[in-house]
């Protein structure tokens, strides 16, 4: 399955700009904006890695931290707005894997979470994904649904992959240009998804003209439903 971080910080913005360079590389992320929810969250959907706040409401990150410590050796890499050396040593002293200073780089910062994944032995590339009907096999490149092999462009392969690794939510057309194609609407047609995700219905859907699983969310773009 795809590994699976767990953001945990107050500000929705620093949530969504650090959850979308993650899920560009195939993770699969849970945003909270608390403590309390956060250990809630690790307790019951099990991340692989967390990324956490030291400033949040109810409880903080430092308590947060020392929880998980006493109960888990899960990966922890903090984010805050603090510069004092006490406050990283505080952190590192508690046991965070990592420690990032806000304002940061969000390609830096996915960067150290892949690192963190690697050292964890968790793999975020060339795993094999099920999902309802679907099996994705990335080492293979190869995309069955009800155990029969569909015949898919390495684009389109790509592109399914993507939407199942994040079944459920809707995304743009340009969200899926830079998360697939790496490319923008500035230099790309964003049409070109929407012929891909054509594509890709007529060979997985029964009835391409109504779908039951590539949706396409009004006013947003498009979801996956296994």
């Amino acid at each position: 399955m795809a590994a699976h971080v767990l953001v945990v910080d107050d500000e929705q913005t620093v949530r969504s700009v650090v959850s979308d360079y993650l899920r560009r590389d195939g993770i699969r992320v849970t945003e909270v904006d608390n403590g309390r929810r956060a250990l809630e969250a690790v307790a019951n959907d099990r991340p692989d890695v967390v990324v956490l706040d030291v400033m949040l409401p109810e409880v903080n990150g430092f308590e947060v931290l020392a929880e998980i410590r006493s109960n888990q050796d899960l990966p922890v890499i903090m984010l805050t707005a603090r510069t004092s050396e006490t406050d990283r040593v505080a952190g590192l002293d508690l046991g965070a894997d990592d420690y990032v200073v806000k304002p940061f780089s969000p390609r830096e910062l996915a960067a150290r979470v892949r690192s963190v994944l690697r050292r964890s032995g968790v793999g975020t590339a060339g795993e094999v994904l099920e999902v309802g009907r679907f099996c994705v096999d990335e080492p293979a490149r190869e995309l069955s649904v009800g155990g029969n092999v569909v015949d898919t462009t390495p684009r389109e392969f790509e592109l399914f992959a993507y939407m199942a690794k994040n079944s459920g939510r809707a995304f743009s057309r340009s969200e899926l240009l830079r998360a697939v194609w790496k490319s923008s609407a500035e230099w790309q047609d964003p049409s070109t998804v929407t012929v891909h995700v054509r594509r890709l219905r007529r060979k997985i859907e029964h009835d391409p003209e109504n779908p039951d699983h590539l949706s396409t969310v009004w006013g947003v773009g498009y979801r996956f439903d296994p």
